[in-house]
């Protein structure tokens, strides 16, 4: 079955643009969601609860639709980093990644509100860092304040100058929204992409 309607269950422009690459036509509709780490929740299960809830938070909104939700996490060394809440944050957020592994979670469910079945997974994706110094952060936050970003960057404008390598299945995953997992997810749901 063909839905007509497709929603994504997020107001990052990110997302937007992502979904733009596989649909000329989808609705957008903001979640409004508890987005604090549960106690003791691993990231796994967090982004996945995230992407879940946001699906199902619009689910009312639009009956007989696709809602896509997504959220990702930022970990490092088993701690989930959340969006700086200013620029020191920002600051020692990246000042910890340098030189190491950082492993973004990117959590993605597909419901389908007329039948009430879902689809969910997590992609992966990781960023090993350049070694950084204060100064190469401060330069790097002057000209791209992040402070909106989980990890404190966005990899797809400057941040990328951040990275030394990264390793995963799904580029896309580490913007947040998974496209190559989407597209499987979508098919499963009789959307016809190529």
């Amino acid at each position: 079955m063909v839905h007509s309607r497709v929603v994504l269950a997020s107001g990052s422009r990110h997302r937007v643009d992502l979904l733009q690459r596989l649909l000329p036509e989808f609705t957008t509709d903001t979640p409004d969601i508890d987005e604090r780490v549960g106690e003791n929740e691993t990231a796994d299960r967090y982004v996945t609860r995230l992407a879940e809830e946001k699906a199902l938070a619009v689910a009312e909104r639009h009956p007989d639709s696709l809602i896509i939700g997504s959220d990702q996490a930022c970990v490092l060394r088993d701690r989930i980093l959340g969006k700086p809440a200013d620029h020191e944050a920002a600051v020692q957020q990246l000042l910890d990644s340098s030189g190491r592994i950082v492993t973004f979670l990117t959590g993605v469910c597909v419901l389908n509100t007329a039948t009430g079945s879902s689809q969910v997974d997590v992609v992966p994706f990781r960023v090993r860092f350049r070694r950084l110094t204060r100064d190469s952060v401060e330069r790097y936050l002057a000209r791209e304040p992040a402070y909106d970003a989980a990890g404190s960057f966005h990899s797809e404008g400057l941040g990328i100058a951040l990275f030394e390598r990264l390793e995963g299945a799904d580029p896309t995953a580490l913007v947040g929204l998974p496209l190559i997992r989407l597209v499987t997810m979508l098919h499963e749901e009789g959307v016809a992409l190529p």
